[in-house]
C-alpha cells in the first residue's frame, strides 16, 4: 500500500545515513566553490527536511479528515537551493510541488510563519493568510508569490506578461508592483512543458527576445521524468528547448544542491543583468506518488520505484553535508526527527482552527474588496487638442459606434497613464475595424502594443501587467477566438482574488469584437453570437453597448471600475453595428451620437438598464444588436397599434435585476430579444428572473436565435432574429 511506502521513505532516511548508505554523485562541487557557507547548507537542509514532512503530515491529516489535499513536493525540494538563490522581490509564478521554495523564500523576509501558513492551508483554515480556507494554494502577498493552482502550466502566460511589464514600466516611467530591476521566476513540470500553454508563453517570450526585447524571467522545469503515469521520453525537454532561438537553456542536478544553486545564481544573473529569458532544466524525482491517492503500483514496478526512492535529494543533501564535514549523522537525524515532531504539534492547533461556514463567507473574495481612489489625470486643452489634431474637424459631429469607442480610448488613454493596450494588429493598423486607429501614433507602441499571433500570449501579457500595477485593454480580434484562451480568463484572471482572499487582483478591460449580423464578412468565425463562456465566470462584468453614446459611457466606466473597483471586465462590441448610422431608412442618421466629453460625463457609475420608450402594452428585454432591431421593430410596432418600450440591458453581468423588474412590471406583457443562441443564452436567466421575481405575469416570450453556427452569407440570416420575426411575436403575444 502507499501508506507504508509513504513510511518506508520517512524511515529510509534514517536508516541510510545512520548506515551512511547514500546515493553517488558525479558533481564535484563544495559548498565554498558555489558561495555557501556551512550555515547556507544546513539552512537549506532544514527547509527541505520542513517541506518533506509537510507531505507527510498531509497524508496522516488526511486520515484523521482534516486535510483534504495531498499532492506534494517530495523529489522537488531542490528548489529550496533556486528559492535562495533570487531575492524575494522577484514575482514567482509556482507550480504545486513548490513547497521548499516558498520556505526558504519565507526565511528571506522577517516575521513569516510558512510552516504554520501552509498547515493552515491543508486543514482548509479561514485563517489560511492566502486563500482564507478556499483551496490548498501556494501563495502569500508577503512573498511576492501569487497564489497559483494550476496544474497544466496555465500560469506561464501571466508569467510572461509579468515579466514584460517590469522593463515597460522603466520605459514609460511606471511606478509598479515589482521592482526596476527584478527578475519573474516560473517553474512547472516535464509533463506541463508539453502543454500548449506553455509553448504559446516560452515561444511568445522567445518572441520578443529575439527582437532584443528586455524579457527578465527564468523559467524553471523540474523533470521528475513523470506526468501522473505517462513517462517523459528520456532527453526530450533538453531536445525541445536546448536550441530555441531568443533563449538560454541551462541544465542542472535538482537533487544537487550545490549544482542547483550555482546553475540558478548563473541564471539569475542572465535575467536580472542581461533582461534575457532563461529556460533552466532541473533533474528531480518524485517520491511518494503523484498525490495521496495515487497508487503508483499499478504503473511502475517496484524496481524502479525503489531507485527513485534512493535518489532522495535528502539523502542527496545529507551526503553533501557528511563529506564536507558539516555536520554528523546523528545531528542530521535529529534535526530530521526534531522537524518531524514540531509540525506534528503546528498540523495539530492548524487542524483545530475554524472553516469557512457559510456561502457568504465563501463567495467574499469573488469580487476584490480593495477600493482605490479616482486616478485619472486632469489633460490641459492644449494636449488634447494635439491627441485629437487629426479628428478636429469632425469632434462636433455625430459620428457611429466604432469612431466613439475610439475616442473614447483616446481620452483614456490620456487620463489614464497606466492604461496599456495589447493585441494583434491594434498599432498602425488600427485593428481590423480601425478602432484603435492614431492610438499608436498619438501615445506609442509601449502603450499600444501589438502583439504576436496568440490569444492566450495577449491574455496572459494583460494579466502579468495588472500584477505590475497597469491598466490592462487587450483586444480579443473575434469572439469566437476568445475560446483558445478562455482558461486564461476563467481559469486565472477570475479565480485571483477568490484564492488570495482578495489581496491579489487582475482589473482590466478585455475588448472583444463580436455577435452577428455583419453584412459581407459571415462565417461562424467572424459572426460567433454565443458569450456564454463568459455567464456564469464568478466576478465578471460584461459590457455590451449597441450605440456609440452607450460605449463612451460604458467604456470609462469599464475602466473605472478596473483602476478604482479592481474588476476585470468583458466589453463585448456588436461588430455589426460598428459603422452603422441609420435606424430606420438610408440617410436617417439616428443610429449616430455626438461624443460627450468626459468633463460632460456623471462621476457616478451607471450599470442598469437603457429604456426607449414609455409604452405599457409591452416591455420588450433585449442587447446588443437585438436592441437595433428591437428599435426598428418598435417603431413598426406602433404603427400596427402597440406601445412598446424598448430595454436596453447593457451589462449583461450581473444583470440590473431590479430595473430589469422595475420595467416588467410596467408593462402587461414581455417580448425577450436574443440574439444569441435558444440554448444557453442569457434569454434563459431572463424567463427565470421574470418567473420568480415579476408581480405581474403577464405573457412572456422569446426571440432567439436557432441553435446553430453562423453559415456564410444571406443563409446567416435564416438563423438570427429578424425585426420580422420580432414583429411576429410581439403581435402573438399582445392580440
Amino acid at each position: 500500500m502507499m501508506s507504508d511506502r509513504n513510511q518506508l521513505v520517512k524511515e529510509n532516511f534514517i536508516n541510510f545515513v545512520r548506515e551512511r548508505t547514500l546515493p553517488e554523485s558525479a558533481i564535484n562541487l563544495t559548498p565554498t566553490d558555489v558561495g555557501l557557507s556551512a550555515t547556507d547548507v544546513i539552512d537549506l537542509f532544514e527547509t527541505q527536511v520542513m517541506s518533506r514532512h509537510l507531505d507527510l503530515q498531509s497524508r496522516v491529516m488526511q486520515k484523521k479528515g482534516q486535510s483534504f489535499y495531498t499532492i506534494g513536493s517530495s523529489g522537488h525540494e531542490g528548489n529550496a537551493a533556486y528559492a535562495k538563490a533570487f531575492r524575494a522581490t522577484d514575482m514567482a509564478f509556482l507550480h504545486y510541488r513548490s513547497g521548499a521554495f516558498v520556505i526558504q523564500r519565507g526565511k528571506q523576509v522577517p516575521g513569516q510563519t510558512s510552516l504554520y501558513d501552509m498547515l493552515l492551508s491543508f486543514a482548509a483554515s479561514k485563517d489560511d493568510p492566502i486563500s482564507g480556507g478556499r483551496h490548498k494554494v501556494l501563495g502569500s502577498k508577503a512573498l511576492s508569490i501569487p497564489p497559483q493552482t494550476s496544474t497544466i502550466a496555465s500560469h506561464l502566460p501571466k508569467a510572461m506578461g509579468a515579466a514584460y511589464s517590469i522593463p515597460l514600466a522603466q520605459r514609460l516611467a511606471h511606478q509598479g508592483e515589482i521592482p526596476s530591476d527584478g527578475v519573474i521566476i516560473c517553474n512547472f513540470g516535464d509533463a506541463s512543458s508539453n502543454h500548449s500553454t506553455t509553448q504559446g508563453a516560452i515561444n511568445s517570450t522567445a518572441w520578443a527576445a529575439y527582437q532584443s526585447i528586455p524579457m527578465p524571467i527564468v523559467f524553471v522545469c523540474e523533470d521528475n521524468g513523470i506526468g501522473i503515469s505517462t513517462s517523459t521520453p528520456e532527453g526530450w525537454i533538453a531536445a525541445n528547448y536546448k536550441n530555441r532561438a531568443g533563449l538560454t537553456y541551462l541544465y542542472c542536478d535538482g537533487l544537487n544542491i550545490l549544482d542547483t544553486y550555482k546553475t540558478a545564481k548563473e541564471a539569475e544573473r542572465i535575467a536580472r543583468e542581461m533582461r534575457k529569458p532563461v529556460f533552466l532544466h532541473v533533474r528531480t524525482v518524485r517520491l511518494l506518488g503523484h498525490a495521496g491517492s495515487d497508487a503508483e503500483f499499478v504503473y511502475r514496478d517496484l524496481a524502479d520505484i525503489s531507485a527513485t526512492e534512493f535518489q532522495d535529494p535528502l539523502l542527496h543533501t545529507a551526503r553533501i553535508i557528511l563529506e564536507n564535514n558539516i555536520l554528523t549523522s546523528e545531528a542530521l537525524i535529529e534535526i530530521y526527527q526534531h522537524i518531524e515532531q514540531r509540525i506534528a504539534v503546528i498540523a495539530d492547533n492548524a487542524a483545530s482552527k475554524e472553516k469557512l461556514t457559510s456561502a457568504d463567507a465563501v463567495m467574499a473574495s469573488i469580487v476584490p474588496s480593495l477600493s482605490k481612489a479616482r486616478s485619472s489625470i486632469a489633460v490641459s486643452e492644449e494636449k488634447r487638442a494635439e491627441i485629437f489634431k487629426h479628428e478636429k474637424h469632425n469632434l462636433t459631429k455625430k459620428q457611429h459606434l466604432a469612431k466613439l469607442i475610439n475616442w473614447a480610448l483616446m481620452d483614456l488613454m490620456a487620463e489614464y497613464p497606466n492604461i496599456v493596450m495589447c493585441g494583434e494588429d491594434i498599432g498602425k493598423k488600427g485593428g481590423v475595424y480601425n478602432v484603435t486607429a492614431k492610438l499608436c501614433e498619438r501615445f506609442g507602441k509601449n502603450r499600444v502594443i501589438n502583439t504576436l499571433l496568440d490569444e492566450q500570449t495577449i491574455l496572459g501579457t494583460a494579466i502579468g501587467l495588472a500584477h505590475n500595477g497597469f491598466l490592462p485593454i487587450p483586444e480579443i480580434q473575434f469572439l469566437a477566438y476568445v475560446h483558445n484562451a478562455e482558461d486564461q480568463i476563467r481559469g486565472e484572471a477570475a479565480t485571483l482574488p477568490f484564492f488570495s482572499n482578495g489581496q491579489f487582483t487582475n482589473p482590466m478591460v478585455i475588448r472583444i469584437a463580436g455577435l452577428a449580423y455583419q453584412k459581407g464578412f459571415g462565417g461562424h468565425f467572424h459572426n460567433d453570437n454565443s458569450f456564454a463562456v463568459f455567464r456564469d465566470i464568478p466576478g465578471l462584468i460584461i459590457a455590451c453597448p449597441s450605440n456609440g453614446a452607450d460605449a463612451v459611457e460604458m467604456m470609462r466606466t469599464s475602466v473605472r471600475l478596473a483602476q478604482e473597483q479592481q474588476r476585470m471586465v468583458v466589453f463585448l462590441e456588436p461588430i455589426a453595428l460598428y459603422m452603422t448610422k441609420d435606424l430606420h431608412q438610408e440617410g436617417d442618421g439616428l443610429w449616430t451620437h455626438e461624443y460627450q466629453r468626459p468633463a460632460l460625463q456623471s462621476a457616478e457609475l451607471d450599470l442598469g438598464v437603457k429604456v426607449a420608450g414609455s409604452g405599457k402594452q409591452l416591455c420588450i428585454l433585449t442587447y446588443g444588436n437585438g436592441n437595433y432591431l428591437s428599435h426598428q421593430a418598435q417603431y413598426k410596432l406602433a404603427q400596427q397599434g402597440i406601445d412598446a418600450r424598448v430595454v436596453d440591458l447593457r451589462w449583461l453581468a450581473p444583470l440590473d435585476e431590479q430595473g430589469i423588474l422595475a420595467q416588467v412590471n410596467a408593462c402587461e406583457h414581455v417580448l425577450i430579444v436574443d440574439e444569441c443562441r435558444q440554448t444557453g443564452s442569457i434569454s434563459e436567466a431572463l424567463v427565470t428572473l421574470i418567473h420568480e421575481q415579476a408581480s405581474r405575469q403577464g405573457k412572456i416570450k422569446r426571440v432567439t436565435a436557432s441553435d446553430s453556427f453562423i453559415p456564410l452569407g444571406a443563409a446567416a440570416y435564416e438563423v438570427l432574429p429578424s425585426v420580422d420575426n420580432i414583429i411576429a411575436a410581439a403581435m402573438e403575444i399582445c392580440q
